[in-house]
């Protein structure tokens, strides 16, 4: 292994460590408790160290975002596949999306909430976050109907399950009414 090949595994690690620590952070304490003093105590870097790799905290929830992005296409994914039929894919979906943004709370923050400095809905989009959306697409787009655009449906219908999601975490929502949530959900939009 060349130094240059050592330097770059090293300095991965490094990032690696410094998002997962803000991760753990966030989640235990909230996203104002993540600031660069805090995490390069933490890590027992420098700040000038966290620097190199992020420019501050806004590129930093961005890369916990990515991470996110992923986990939930692996959650959406994986709920939905020992479903069998359009619509307890449908509904496996919706609970998995739920339960990833209950056990996660942070992480939904750094994708949905928090200004990461990532494009959404662009051609720029980081492959993360569209592969999150196709995670959504292949099973929602099978339910759309007749003439309804199959993105349009998807972002629709994941509008309203992150509405449940941040209205259920905020304590807006009953959280003991979910399960009959989800089933309104998928019993008026999807076309099973």
């Amino acid at each position: 292994m060349s130094v240059q090949e050592r330097k770059e595994r090293e300095r991965a690690s490094r990032e690696r460590l410094i998002v997962a620590t803000a991760r753990e952070l966030a989640e235990q304490q909230g996203w104002d408790a993540v600031t660069t003093r805090r995490l390069a105590e933490r890590i027992e870097y420098s700040q000038p160290v966290l620097y190199s790799h992020f420019r501050g905290k806004r590129e930093i929830i961005g890369a916990v975002a990515l991470q996110g992005a992923a986990e939930l296409a692996v959650a959406v994914r994986a709920a939905t596949a020992a479903a069998d039929g359009p619509r307890a894919r449908v509904t496996a979906l919706a609970r998995g999306y739920l339960e990833f943004a209950e056990r996660n709370p942070a992480v939904y923050d750094a994708l949905f909430q928090l200004d990461g400095g990532l494009a959404y809905a662009q051609e720029d989009t980081p492959e993360p976050l569209k592969d999150a959306f196709a995670a959504l697409l292949e099973c929602l787009g099978e339910v759309a109907g007749d003439g309804v655009h199959p993105g349009l449906f998807t972002e629709v219908f994941w509008a309203s399950l992150h509405g449940i999601a941040t209205l259920t975490r905020t304590g807006r929502l009953p959280p003991e009414d979910t399960e009959q949530r989800v089933e309104l959900l998928v019993d008026r939009l999807a076309v099973l």
